[in-house]
C-alpha cells in the first residue's frame, strides 16, 4: 500500500486497522478493520459526522466488533506475520476513496474520503451496519460537507483543521443561552463602550484595559448574553461570541509551523462566517511573539491583515502593563484596536456586584451569606 497520498489521520487509521487485525488473529486486512480503527479514532472525523447524523460511534464500533469477531482466526506459524495481505475488498475500498478526493478537488486522501467510500458500497457488513442506523452515503456528504466547510484536503494536516473554532474557542453566547454565565451586575459605561466600537465600520475591534481581576472577561460575558437577548444594534444582533484558547492553541502544536496553520485556519473559518463571528482574546498581548520560532511569523502578524481589512472582529484584554510593554511596541497591530479602560470597582458597586451574585453563590457552596458579610468583605478588599 502506497499511503504518501494520505492525510496523516488517514495513515494513523490504515496503522491502527493492521494492529487490530494482528489482535484478532486475522490473515487479511479488511474494510471492518479500517472502519473500526476509524472510529476509536479520538477527535476523528467519522466519529464526529455520526454525531451529526445522530448515530453514537461507541454503538456502532460495537457492532463492527462483533462482526470481526465472526471471522477466522488463524494461530500459530499460519497467523499473522510481517506481510500485510489486503483483500480485493479493501484494494475497491482505496480506489473509491481516491476517488472520491479527486470529486472534491483535494490533494490528500483523508478519512472523510474512506467513510464516504463504505457508505457507498453495495455489500459488506460496514455498509450494512451503517444503513442499519439510517446513514445513506448521502447523508455521510453532508455531514462531511457541514465539517470541511470551505476547508479542502490540501496537505497531509488537513484535518487537524476541520472545525478548528469548536477545537479551540468557548462559544459565549452559546453559554449565555443556557444561562451558564453568571450576570453581569454595573459595568454598564464599559459594556457600552465596547457595543459602540464594535459597531463602528472600521477599527471596531475594542481591548479591555485594566488591572487583574477587575472583571473584563465578565464584560465578554455581559456582551454575550446582550447579544442573547437582542439588547444590541443591528449590526450585533444574531452574532457569535468566541473566546479563542490561545494557550491550547500553541501548547498543542507538536510540529514547526503547526500553530501557524491552526491559527490561519481560525482566520479563514472566521473570514468565512463574513461577520457573524466576534472573537473573544484573553491575555490579547500573548499574540505578540506567541508561536514565533526562527522562520516564523508570530500570531500578531498573522492577524493584521484580516483586522486591517475589517473580516475579523475581535475584543482583546490585558492589563495596563502588558498593553504598554508588548502592544504599544508594535504600532501597526495597537492601530487596530481601541482601548476600553476598565477600572477597578468602588466600594458600593462592588457590594452591588456581590449581592446579585449571592444567591448563586448560595447555592453552590449550601451556604447562606449574610449581608454584613459582603459589606465586610468589600470595605476590607480596598
Amino acid at each position: 500500500m502506497r499511503l504518501e497520498r494520505y492525510t496523516e489521520k488517514a495513515q494513523e487509521a490504515v496503522q491502527e486497522a493492521q494492529e487490530i487485525m494482528q489482535e484478532q488473529h486475522h490473515t487479511q486486512l479488511d474494510v471492518e478493520h479500517i472502519f473500526l480503527a476509524m472510529l476509536r479514532q479520538k477527535d476523528g472525523l467519522t466519529g464526529r459526522a455520526l454525531e451529526l447524523l445522530t448515530v453514537e460511534p461507541e454503538v456502532v464500533a460495537q457492532r463492527v466488533e462483533r462482526e470481526l469477531e465472526k471471522s477466522p482466526k488463524v494461530y500459530g506459524q499460519y497467523g499473522y506475520g510481517n506481510q500485510v495481505y489486503v483483500t480485493p475488498r479493501t484494494q475497491r475500498l482505496f480506489k473509491k476513496a481516491e476517488e472520491e478526493a479527486n470529486r472534491l478537488s483535494d490533494q490528500y486522501i483523508g478519512t472523510e474520503h474512506l467513510l464516504i467510500a463504505i457508505a457507498g458500497e453495495r455489500e459488506g457488513a460496514s455498509s450494512r451496519i451503517l444503513r442499519s442506523f439510517g446513514v445513506e452515503q448521502e447523508r455521510v456528504y453532508q455531514a462531511v460537507n457541514q465539517i470541511r466547510g470551505s476547508q479542502r484536503a490540501d496537505d497531509p494536516g488537513a484535518e487537524g483543521r476541520y472545525e478548528i473554532l469548536e477545537k479551540y474557542s468557548t462559544d459565549l453566547t452559546a453559554m449565555a443561552q443556557e444561562g451558564t454565565l453568571d450576570p453581569l451586575i454595573g459595568r454598564e459605561v464599559e459594556l457600552n463602550r465596547v457595543i459602540r466600537v464594535l459597531s463602528r465600520r472600521t477599527k471596531h475591534n475594542p481591548v479591555l484595559v485594566g488591572e487583574t481581576g477587575v472583571g473584563k472577561t465578565a464584560i465578554a460575558e455581559g456582551l454575550a448574553q446582550k447579544i442573547i437577548a437582542g439588547d444590541v444594534p443591528p449590526t450585533l444582533r444574531d452574532r457569535k461570541l468566541l473566546a479563542l484558547d490561545l494557550a491550547g492553541m500553541v501548547a498543542g502544536s507538536k510540529f514547526r509551523g503547526e500553530f501557524e496553520d491552526r491559527l490561519k485556519a481560525v482566520i479563514k473559518e472566521i473570514e468565512t462566517a463574513q461577520g457573524k463571528i466576534i472573537l473573544f482574546i484573553d491575555e490579547l498581548h500573548t499574540l505578540v511573539g506567541a508561536g514565533s520560532a526562527e522562520g516564523s511569523m508570530d500570531a500578531a502578524n498573522m492577524l493584521k491583515p484580516a483586522l486591517a481589512r475589517g473580516e475579523l472582529r475581535c475584543i482583546g484584554a490585558t492589563t495596563l502593563d502588558e498593553y504598554r510593554q508588548h502592544i504599544e511596541k508594535d504600532p501597526a497591530f495597537e492601530r487596530r484596536f481601541q482601548p476600553v479602560l476598565v477600572d477597578q470597582p468602588t466600594v458600593e458597586d462592588t457590594i452591588s456586584i456581590r449581592r446579585g451574585l449571592r444567591d448563586r453563590y448560595e447555592t453552590h457552596h449550601q451556604v447562606r451569606i449574610l449581608d454584613s458579610a459582603l459589606v465586610a468583605a468589600a470595605m476590607l478588599a480596598n
